[in-house]
């Protein structure tokens, strides 16, 4: 059993704890080796930061609105709700690598654009922006399997939009990523949408 203050996410699910071991092998797929001897953020980890927690960096940054519910020695972490502002608190050509996983469904679409700028901002050149979200196609079912306790009910409620691979796309162009350095493609029985965006 998964230790409350361990939890990959807020709510119950069953399937919780094997969706968040799925994004974050993922994300470390993604992950060119040569970029690990930087710094990554993972925003909106959650009060564990599993994804974090199971990775190589140098340096590890986090942001959540919640407090982190255990400490972890390597991670600096950030209570931080970019839902409210979507501007971040570190300087320009900060990071090698930037994380969103799971995490852009639940932000005000009004809001993305200035998030990416910003993200945009504090990656270093050659950095990459690496995100997963449900494919727009899944929401139905993911709401049908929040109501019988498979994923977090508390997590699909707080979702406000379901993206598209080239709605994400044009996003990502509008906050100055350019086309021709993004990659994307689904995982998880194509439940998932992953991309990346090189700055």
């Amino acid at each position: 059993m998964v230790n409350r203050s361990e939890r990959p996410t807020h709510g119950k699910g069953f399937m919780e704890p094997l969706l968040a071991r799925l994004r974050a092998r993922q994300a470390n797929l993604l992950i060119p080796d040569s970029l690990r001897q930087g710094c990554i953020l993972d925003i909106g980890c959650g009060s564990y930061p599993y994804f974090l927690s199971n990775t190589y960096f140098k340096e590890k940054y986090a942001i959540d609105r919640s407090q982190a519910t255990t400490e972890i020695a390597d991670i600096r972490w950030y209570t931080f709700d970019i839902n409210t502002s979507p501007s971040l608190p570190f300087e320009n050509n900060s990071f090698s690598v930037v994380t969103l996983l799971a995490v852009i469904e639940h932000i005000d679409p009004e809001n993305l654009v200035s998030l990416f700028i910003d993200i945009h901002r504090t990656l270093k050149p050659g950095g990459v922006l690496i995100m997963t979200t449900p494919a727009a196609w899944s929401n139905n079912l993911l709401r049908l399997m929040s109501r019988v306790n498979l994923v977090s009910k508390e997590e699909i409620d707080e979702h406000v939009y379901a993206y598209t691979l080239p709605l994400l796309g044009w996003y990502l162009g509008k906050a100055g990523f350019e086309m021709k350095k993004l990659k994307f493609g689904y995982f998880e029985l194509m439940f998932n949408l992953w991309s990346l965006a090189y700055k």
